[in-house]
């Protein structure tokens, strides 16, 4: 498995956490498409802001073999990105409403 295939499978459980909290509070939905976007975003942030903690896809791979555990911490960090993502941006769009 190379660090651009880990990334990718980090992507996707993003893009899963992401719709799967927007199936779970529908209230907090975007519609397909939107919270794919968030999951995507919110993913990266976040494994890009704590990937020096050592979850990172190029510390998961070294030297040709991968490290489960590592990987499993990525899949999870990027599941929670995803669906903190959709929070974020329900915060942001209410805060960003105007008053009627």
């Amino acid at each position: 498995m190379t660090a651009t295939l880990i990334s990718l499978i980090s992507i996707v459980f993003g893009i899963l956490g992401a719709n799967g909290i927007a199936i779970r509070y529908k209230n907090r939905s975007f519609g397909f498409i939107g919270n794919t976007i968030a999951g995507v975003f919110g993913s990266i942030l976040l494994i890009k802001s704590f990937g020096r903690l050592g979850f990172n896809p190029q510390t998961i791979v070294i030297i040709d073999t991968v490290s489960l555990p590592l990987f499993a911490i990525n899949c999870v960090v990027s599941f929670l990105g995803g669906a903190l993502a959709v929070f974020v941006m329900h915060y942001l769009k209410n805060k960003l409403e105007k008053p009627k």
